[in-house]
């Protein structure tokens, strides 16, 4: 593993957010949907594309708090530009768990 400087480490944009909204995203090379999530005042209401289509049902993500990179540059996937990285953990199957607050917190949150 690759190591990096804490100095590094502290660019990264680690934020909270609250998903208001989960559509199909049928356009995408592998199964994922495309996510509205609400970062908080500062960073406001980003889009994500996430392969999260195994584990979750679009219907149940609406009010999720996800962890999110949110310094990366957008990222073209087919038609639709993703503003911020939905953070996940992938299990030995493949499919990816998301990477959430085990209690609510204020969107906009930073990763401490």
């Amino acid at each position: 593993m690759e190591q990096i400087t804490w100095h590094e480490f502290e660019k990264v944009e680690l934020r909270v957010g609250t998903i208001i909204k989960a559509e199909d995203f049928p356009e995408a090379k592998k199964p994922s949907y495309k996510l509205r999530i609400n970062l908080g005042p500062e960073i406001g209401i980003k889009k994500s594309s996430a392969q999260v289509t195994h584990l979750y049902k679009k219907e149940d993500l609406a009010g999720r708090q996800v962890l999110c990179i949110c310094n990366f540059p957008p990222k073209q996937i087919a038609n639709f530009f993703s503003e911020v990285l939905t953070c996940g953990f992938y299990l030995a199957s493949g499919e990816v768990v998301l990477a959430m607050p085990e209690r609510r917190v204020e969107n906009g949150s930073k990763l401490a």
